[in-house]
């Protein structure tokens, strides 16, 4: 790009230095996502683990070095208001013909608020609303393929879908498990529609890697109806493929991309094209949140940014404390018209708690970086956010000046917090199980166990167990939201309480046997959690077991061992080897029991593995 007459060399100089740092990441990021291909197919389970870790931290290393070239090459930190505008001028210049042009302005923007003061942060300097279009961007490969059932037949068009992946890896049996899905699909919509004029099939070009398995998302058009579908494909125990299930409702697909679960690795040229695909599938999904199921979660945090804004100048309702038992690590806020809460860490923990803040940052990353199995909140990382002072109740105003005094500063009209978590907001385990009906209490309870199996599985021990620490979604699912005690599982030492040496030291307030730092007494959950007579009641119903050290030293010795437990977002009872009997034994999908894989499954009810959950 020649530099026009008049032009500041400098500024074109930093325009180019901040695309070529974004075009790194961004080149870093597909050649990783593409990579899951590759770790599907040689049941790499541990390196795709390590390689959804390694993926968060692509961004923030770019930003970093750009940051670093800027401000050592071309004293970007001492620019003038007026040339750092050129700056942002030139790099939309720039951006013309880009396939990532939304990812290159967020990337803009974090860069630029390492470098410029919070008062730069509106639309003159940074990209506050988005300045290139991502419609009808060119992608090479297509964002989606198009088959013609009319022409094939429906059996040969998907067998077409399933071989353009070109995994390679056989299939145990393909004509079967197609036969099984245009089974379940003229089950599921009561025989075949006449096929119209326009009938395609739409396949994104590539799968979604997650966990085990890779998923085929498409839909079928037929006339004015689009029918969406997402196929899990697994491995056998002899490293074949197979088709696991095929989710045909779009609420169901729904669940596949839910919050609580590991990011996809998904090979995208133009990922806007993918965004917009997804919500013809799921239009209730917002593209903050598809953003950040395909790993793009900066991006995901910078249109929930716009969001929130855009929200607050349409509502008049005022933040206020979150309801519910105040956390002793925690001040929680929220806006009762906004579905999520605003989480500050206090500026000092009352015992017992024995940390400190950047302990309990370590924990919000692990957590990120983790796979969240479905029953760990994702959270959104911000600093400094301005609210409007005035729309903050005073008791929340008072709440933050006292417990959160360093975290909070005030500017003009404004307060601004310079470290926050957003998360979804749910309803406290706690206050929901105070207002239960005796059935609501004992699918609760039920399956609160069950969430905490399930994280003992994925090497997550929550520490705290509390209810409070728990939220139910309007679902029914629970859901672990408080991590400042949370340790891996493989770091903690389950112990059994050892008897007293003599009787009356039962009678004491002090235990007469040492404690460690990572020392669990499982028996003692019982007297913390089983208070109340009907918790109680259920609980031992379901999940006495919780409360026995073997079942944690259990956990522990299957994890140390290597196994990667199945983490599937659908119920057994859509699982081809249970839709359609002989399934399994056919296919080889799973010659032992699901417990040699799931040491988790044995514990959980057949009505708790068909539930469902919704962020």
């Amino acid at each position: 790009m020649d530099i026009p007459k008049g032009e500041n060399p400098t500024a074109l100089g930093i325009a180019r230095a901040l695309l070529e740092g974004f075009d790194r990441h961004y080149r870093l990021f597909r050649e990783t996502s593409a990579a899951a291909k590759t770790r599907f197919e040689a049941a790499d389970w541990a390196g795709a683990q390590k390689a959804v870790r390694d993926r968060i931290q692509f961004y923030d290393d770019r930003v970093r070095e750009t940051v670093e070239r800027l401000r050592s090459e071309l004293g970007a930190g001492s620019l003038d208001a007026n040339t750092w505008q050129q700056v942002k001028l030139l790099y939309i210049g720039l951006l013309t013909n880009h396939r990532q042009p939304e990812l290159a302005e967020t990337f803009f923007n974090s860069v630029s608020c390492k470098i410029l003061h919070r008062t730069y942060f509106h639309n003159d300097f940074i990209f506050f609303r988005p300045a290139v279009s991502t419609e009808y961007i060119e992608s090479d490969p297509p964002t989606y393929r198009s088959y013609y059932p009319t022409s094939m037949g429906m059996r040969e068009t998907f067998r077409n879908v399933l071989a353009d992946f070109r995994w390679n890896v056989p299939f145990a049996d393909l004509e079967r498990d197609i036969g099984y899905a245009l089974k379940a699909v003229e089950q599921h919509l009561g025989g075949w529609p006449p096929a119209e004029a326009n009938l395609q099939v739409q396949v994104l070009h590539s799968a979604f890697y997650r966990n085990k398995a890779a998923y085929v998302i498409g839909k079928v058009v037929n006339g004015h109806h689009e029918y969406p579908f997402a196929i899990p494909v697994l491995r056998n125990s002899r490293g074949e493929l197979y088709l696991d299930a095929i989710l045909l409702d779009a609420w169901r697909i729904g669940l596949v991309f839910s919050l609580s679960r590991a990011y996809f690795m998904v090979d995208m040229a133009v990922p806007s094209g993918y965004v917009q695909f997804l919500r013809s599938i799921m239009p209730w999904k917002s593209r903050a949140d598809l953003y950040t199921m395909l790993g793009l979660q900066k991006q995901g945090k910078n249109i929930f940014y716009r969001d929130l804004a855009h929200h607050l100048r349409h509502s008049r309702d005022q933040f206020v404390v979150a309801p519910g038992v105040p956390g002793l690590v925690m001040m929680v806020f929220t806006l009762p018209s906004f579905p999520y809460v605003f989480k500050v860490i206090r500026d000092r923990f009352a015992p017992p708690k024995d940390i400190d803040h950047a302990t309990v940052r370590a924990k919000y990353l692990l957590v990120k970086r983790h796979d969240r199995v479905g029953r760990m909140a994702d959270t959104l990382e911000f600093s400094d956010v301005a609210l409007p002072r005035s729309r903050m109740s005073p008791e929340l105003v008072a709440e933050l000046a006292t417990s959160c005094a360093s975290l909070v500063e005030e500017d003009g009209d404004q307060l601004v917090i310079k470290h926050l978590y957003i998360e979804r907001r749910m309803t406290p385990l706690n206050l929901y199980l105070d207002h239960a009906s005796p059935a609501e209490l004992e699918h609760a309870v039920r399956d609160y166990g069950n969430a905490i199996k399930e994280l003992a599985v994925a090497n997550i021990f929550p520490g705290d167990m509390l209810f409070k620490n728990f939220g139910i979604t309007r679902y029914g699912r629970v859901v672990f939201y408080d991590y400042d005690e949370l340790e891996y599982l493989t770091d903690c030492n389950f112990r059994r309480i050892p008897p007293p040496p003599y009787p009356e030291f039962e009678m004491s307030g002090e235990p007469w046997y040492s404690v460690g730092r990572h020392d669990v007494f499982p028996e003692e959950f019982a007297t913390f959690l089983l208070g109340t007579p009907r918790i109680r009641e259920a609980f031992l119903r379901h999940h006495a077991d919780l409360l026995d050290p073997e079942f944690w030293k259990d956990a522990q010795a299957r994890i140390r061992a290597g196994q990667v437990a199945d983490f599937f977002p659908y119920p057994e009872s859509l699982r081809f080897k249970n839709l359609f009997a002989g399934a399994a034994t056919a296919a080889g999908q799973h010659e032992l029991p699901l417990e040699a894989y799931s040491p988790n499954l044995p514990h959980l009810s057949p009505e708790v593995l068909s539930e469902v959950e919704i962020d």
